[in-house]
């Protein structure tokens, strides 16, 4: 069985419906609303401003990695040649499991 949720109300045609923009109470509006000032401020902790230091310091410094070995690594895998050690793997995800929940 089914039944038709229209609370009786004949439908409206688009159309029909106003052009005019909506307000709020006051009236209509011809200029725009200037923001209120500005209220809200933020203050940092130590611990912030140290990790925010922190940030800025490893942003600027330069990377370091062994670049012969990427070289190594990245000619292994384009010739096929590199293999993956599965124990090592799961020993390290093992070893990093116990290290975050203890």
């Amino acid at each position: 069985m089914t039944h038709k949720i229209d609370n009786g109300m004949p439908a409206r045609p688009l159309d029909s419906v106003s052009a005019r923009p909506a307000t709020r109470s006051g009236g209509e509006r011809e200029a725009p609303v200037a923001a209120a000032p500005a209220a809200d401020s933020l203050r940092l902790t130590g611990e912030a401003t140290g990790v925010q230091a922190l940030a800025r310091e490893l942003g600027e410094a330069p990377a370091s990695f062994d670049a012969g070995r990427v070289d190594a690594i990245r000619a292994a895998l384009a010739d096929g040649s590199y293999r993956v050690d599965a124990q090592a793997v799961a020993d390290r995800m093992l070893s990093l499991e116990r290290d975050l929940h203890g």
